[in-house]
């Protein structure tokens, strides 16, 4: 029990909570008038007034109930809990103010695990309290058990949710990590094949051919320098253990093998136009893999696609990759896919950007743009 109690005191709490968003006014704005109406026409109603300037005093906690979740909590429970003691020793009675499960249900899904605990311990004082002095009978309490309970186990439900999905993202984002990683490494790899290769070449044809083996050192500085430009942009991150390749990775050149109709689906068109000279090996690399998973992406999710068009342009400072398809409307790529997040976290590591979208009238379009020149990996970007 222990040990379960400082799990829960040690959880941290969800991160980003949402903003404050007009619905949250737009409650507020409700509550108020509809706690007027209640003093107004609920016939014995104790201390009227004294009971609708205290709920519309506290409604206002709503509005910080996510990002102030244990603060806004304590208010509200603690002045309709000292009520009493300007309302001659009676409870508020008000239907209203059941607003403050709402507040509740905030503490469990935004709060930390120490602020959840406390927010509870308040909340049973307040009820244990009002048992002690009268207010509440046996009946009373197991009822207010049962309600407290519908507030709390939303919240539970909600924020059990929201934290499998963060680590399913996470995931998602470390495996693209890893799968650029290795990308980079056999990259740098067949550099360094290259260089043995070359310098075993020349150490066989140095007595008898000085020159060949002064070419085998040009090609191996050239091979060197490439080797270390690739070994600066590598991304700093665990990969699984498995054999590297030596052998290049995929380059833009391979778009073409995408082109043409498989045996079900819609044909794929491919498109290269500009300089692609001199582009980093992790750069092609990455451009055929975010093409590789569009064209994927449209053919198992694209209704009714008669084609998918991939198109790679490029420019002094950048390469710029568009892959779209003709399907239905409101149909293609789930914008939560983790395919999708996966192929922003490998644009992002490498200095460029992935958005992907309905296109305007018809199907769904990926616009990924990558920097021409070497890529730094954003360590940590996500």
């Amino acid at each position: 029990m222990h040990e379960l109690l400082r799990s829960v005191w040690d959880e941290p709490a969800p991160p980003h909570p949402p903003a404050r968003v007009w619905r949250d006014w737009a409650l507020v704005g409700a509550l108020v008038p509809l706690a007027v109406i209640e003093g107004v026409l609920r016939p014995g109603l104790p201390w009227r007034v004294l009971s609708v300037v205290i709920v519309v005093a506290v409604v206002p906690t709503l509005l910080w109930r996510r990002t102030r979740p244990l603060p806004m909590l304590a208010i509200a429970f603690g002045v309709t809990g000292l009520a009493p003691l300007v309302m001659g020793g009676t409870e508020l009675k008000t239907y209203t103010v059941a607003f403050v499960l709402i507040l509740l249900y905030a503490l469990i899904r935004w709060g930390s695990g120490r602020a959840i605990l406390l927010g509870l311990a308040i909340v049973s004082g307040k009820i244990g309290v009002a048992a002690a002095v009268g207010e509440l009978s046996l009946g009373d309490m197991l009822s207010g058990f049962v309600v407290t309970s519908s507030a709390i186990a939303p919240g539970v439900a909600l924020r059990y949710r929201a934290r499998a999905r963060l680590r399913e993202l996470e995931g998602a984002r470390l495996l693209e990590r890893e799968r650029l990683a290795r990308d980079l490494h056999d990259t740098v790899a067949h550099h360094v094949s290259a260089m043995a290769i070359r310098a075993q070449a020349g150490l066989a044809t140095a007595a008898s051919h000085p020159d060949a083996a002064t070419d085998a050192l040009r090609v191996i500085e050239a091979e060197a320098s490439r080797a270390l430009a690739e070994m600066r942009g590598m991304v700093r991150i665990l990969r699984r253990d498995e054999p590297a390749e030596l052998a290049p990775g995929p380059r833009i050149a391979d778009l073409e093998s995408l082109a043409g109709r498989a045996r079900s689906g819609p044909a794929v068109d491919v498109g290269i136009a500009g300089d692609l000279d001199d582009i980093p090996p992790a750069i092609g690399s990455a451009i055929f893999r975010l093409a590789q998973e569009s064209v994927t992406n449209a053919r198992r999710h694209a209704r009714h696609a008669t084609r998918i068009q991939v198109r790679v342009s490029a420019d002094p400072d950048s390469i710029r990759l568009q892959v779209s398809d003709d399907g239905e409307p409101g149909t293609g790529t789930p914008s939560a896919g983790y395919g999708l997040i996966g192929m922003s976290e490998r644009a992002v590591l490498l200095g460029g950007t992935c958005d992907a979208g309905p296109a305007p009238g018809r199907g769904w379009t990926v616009t990924a743009v990558l920097p021409r020149g070497e890529g730094t990996p954003k360590v940590g970007a996500a």
